[in-house]
């Protein structure tokens, strides 16, 4: 049947000024294209006010409604996001809102999730500028199981997303609480033992009187990335993992759905092993939300990568403590001032050196020793948290297509 016929409403939103203030900020979820990448919508990264609502085309996605994400960069377009909240949309994401006795609103989100490729290639041969719209959902045929099936499908499928959104929900927990004791122990001076050390004046202001004041450089050694040939980039399992700018979070921290691979020769200088520390010195955003952004490569994954051109690798001295490194990088002020240094019009690059130059407030060996010791255990139990993750997403997408297509027959299983 067509998605028209199994519908309340399909549509797309719009976005209030940017320039007026009194739109944004407001008690108002709105939700851009580039958040479809998340399985389930829950909050958005901005806000509008009510009179952005009114002075603007945004319309409403409620909860229940199937984002997709209509235009964007890189893979966005064609992403598909499940409403757990209700949500004003921008003009690049298109809404569905199905009639739930004809069809299930979770059964609809996995029926596009399966169809990304089609969607992309619809996209690309029914407008002249690559977008999807509104008339090609409306015209999209949905293989149609009965409900119950569709009930059962969609079932088993969000089991699997509901463990991954639980695992995610725990790496969040344990990343707070390695702040909090970053911030008591480094920022707060609440270390253990704190009740009896003298403090000193710097020019980075009162610290005890035992730490010191020292360039990145001395406490780490620091490698450049290089290029290679896109010939030798590949995306399946050949060669060794590629480390990209993909690979590193927006605030900081790695992710593996960006790795590709390097079928080629490499030098020993671009080898990255686990726990090493990556940072992004080159960005494609005005918004510098990668550049000096450390990420910490899991302990339990590969054995070995290379890194690209865009990237170094800071390796800590032996006596300074890799999670204590990494951590001090992370929390610290670092990111925020390093970033200001990169420069360029449209693509941002920051130079090695006002990495190595930058000054840190350095603990003594016991007080970092002691706490690397307490946060290394829970940044190997994140490490377990993505790798359960990993396979979990790996199972998911192997049963999608087949319990889409009727390839697996849901019919005599009882399902709770």
């Amino acid at each position: 049947m067509k998605l028209k016929d199994l519908s309340i409403n399909i549509f797309s939103g719009g976005t209030p000024s940017t320039t007026n203030e009194e739109f944004w900020n407001g008690e108002f979820y709105w939700l851009s294209s580039g958040e479809t990448k998340n399985t389930y919508i829950r909050k958005t990264e901005k806000t509008i006010t009510k009179l952005g609502v009114e002075k603007s085309s945004t319309r409403l996605a409620k909860t229940g409604d199937v984002v997709i994400a209509s235009a964007g960069q890189g893979k966005t377009r064609g992403q598909v996001a499940y409403c757990l909240t209700d949500t004003y949309i921008n003009q690049s994401i298109i809404a569905i809102r199905p009639i739930e006795e004809l069809l299930n609103s979770k059964y609809l989100f996995y029926n596009l999730t399966s169809r990304y490729n089609e969607l992309r290639l619809l996209s690309d041969s029914s407008s002249s500028r690559g977008s999807l719209t509104v008339k090609i959902f409306e015209e999209l045929d949905i293989n149609l199981p009965k409900i119950d099936n569709q009930n059962k499908i969609a079932k088993i499928l969000s089991n699997y997303d509901d463990l991954i959104e639980n695992n995610n929900k725990r790496i969040k927990i344990l990343e707070e609480i390695v702040q909090k004791i970053y911030k008591e122990w480094f920022v707060d001076f609440k270390f253990p033992g704190h009740e009896f050390v003298k403090f000193k004046e710097t020019e980075l202001g009162k610290v005890p009187s035992n730490w010191e004041i020292k360039k990145v450089r001395e406490i780490s050694s620091l490698s450049k990335g290089k290029s290679y040939k896109s010939s030798e980039i590949v995306g399946k399992e050949k060669g060794l993992p590629f480390l990209n700018l993909k690979c590193i979070e927006r605030d900081g921290g790695f992710r593996r759905d960006g790795l590709k691979w390097l079928d080629g020769k490499y030098n020993d200088t671009q080898i990255v092993l686990p726990e090493d520390i990556i940072m992004a010195v080159t960005d494609m955003t005005q918004e510098r939300r990668l550049v000096a952004r450390p990420a910490r490569i899991p302990h339990n994954w590969y054995n070995k990568y290379v890194m690209s051109m865009d990237l170094v690798k800071l390796i800590a001295n032996n006596d300074i403590n890799k999670s204590y490194f990494y951590s001090l990088l992370k929390y610290s002020n670092f990111s925020n001032e390093v970033k200001n240094h990169a420069n360029g019009a449209n693509v941002l690059h920051l130079n090695p050196q006002n990495i190595e130059q930058f000054e840190l407030v350095v603990a003594d060996k016991n007080t970092r020793d002691v706490f690397g010791e307490i946060v290394n255990q829970f940044y190997n139990e994140i490490d377990i948290l993505y790798l359960k993750n990993e396979i979990l997403k790996q199972t998911r997408d192997i049963l999608l297509p087949r319990l889409i297509s009727g390839e697996i027959d849901v019919e005599k299983m009882d399902i709770a």
